[in-house]
């Protein structure tokens, strides 16, 4: 484990740039970027997000003076930035700390829950973030329901590979994201933090995490969590909500730290001159950084 990376992510002041969209979510990326899926093949369609994801990197804005992390997709780390791997550009340029998304997708719904796809390669992956200079990775499951069987075999599930990430020293980013559009979100959410404290009690000393969770109904729900000894830190998703309603919805919350792929990337544009796109991603950087440090 980098500890210069670690005590960045422990103390430093900023957010979590979700960089990561995957096969599924990648064309509503590109359509929202303002390239229509209609327009490129299947084949090209990583070249245009690594495009995009570039794009947004190497952009003076996007600096260490308010960005901790980002985190990245397979194919973006298997290619380069500028000649550098995207994954040691990040630290090495930019002295932010890279994540790697490791899950395959989502699950049929089972007892209100999405439990992540089976990952039998998952050995492979940890081999290449060691490869590539990553600090950690990230796991993404869905809870739609409060379903305490569902939401236990979701947590179950997380700190299951959560363990394997931590034996090879690497550093997961735990992701139970509740859908914001359930009927039961906040119960789900109390459900959710119970569960998640009594796996933290049960890791050793020494083994630190990261959380990423819904915004909540109950406003600083997990303070708790932020002060367990095993977390390094408590960061939200914007799942589905606009930039306005996630950073008005994260500044309640204090002590949470953005973790935004959607709400980060609203308002870009492909076809923006380069002044352009500084000053919209300027506006969107600031307007997260804000809601990350009350």
């Amino acid at each position: 484990m980098n500890n210069e990376q670690l005590e960045r992510m422990s103390h430093g002041t900023g957010f979590i740039a979700a960089l990561d969209q995957s096969g599924g979510s990648t064309p509503g990326a590109l359509t929202r970027y303002g390239i229509p899926r209609e327009s490129y093949s299947d084949e090209e369609m990583p070249t245009l997000i690594h495009e995009m994801r570039s794009r947004i990197i190497t952009n003076p804005r996007f600096s260490s003076e308010h960005i901790l992390a980002a985190i990245l997709f397979e194919d973006t780390v298997d290619r380069e930035i500028e000649g550098i791997g995207s994954a040691r550009y990040l630290w090495e340029k930019k002295h932010i700390v890279p994540f790697l998304k490791t899950d395959k997708g989502l699950a049929e719904e089972a007892n209100g829950v999405q439990l992540m796809k089976p990952m039998s390669d998952f050995n492979m992956f940890i081999d290449k973030g060691l490869q590539k200079g990553v600090f950690g990775t990230k796991m993404r499951s869905v809870i739609h329901l409060a379903n305490p069987t569902g939401i236990a075999a979701v947590v179950d599930q997380q700190f299951e590979f959560g363990e394997q990430i931590l034996k090879a020293g690497l550093v997961p980013i735990l992701e139970p994201e509740v859908d914001v559009k359930s009927s039961e979100k906040e119960a789900a959410e109390s459900l959710l933090r119970d569960s998640l404290a009594s796996h933290l009690d049960q890791l050793g000393h020494d083994d630190m995490v990261i959380l990423k969770l819904t915004l909540p109904e109950q406003n600083d729900l997990y303070v708790p969590l932020m002060k367990h000894r095993n977390v390094i830190r408590v960061a939200a998703l914007s799942g589905g909500y606009s930039r306005e309603e996630s950073t008005e919805r994260l500044a309640r919350n204090h002590g949470m730290i953005a973790s935004f792929s959607r709400a980060l990337t609203e308002g870009l544009e492909v076809t923006m001159s380069d002044d352009e796109f500084t000053a919209a991603l300027e506006r969107s950087i600031e307007q997260i950084y804000e809601a990350s440090i009350t």
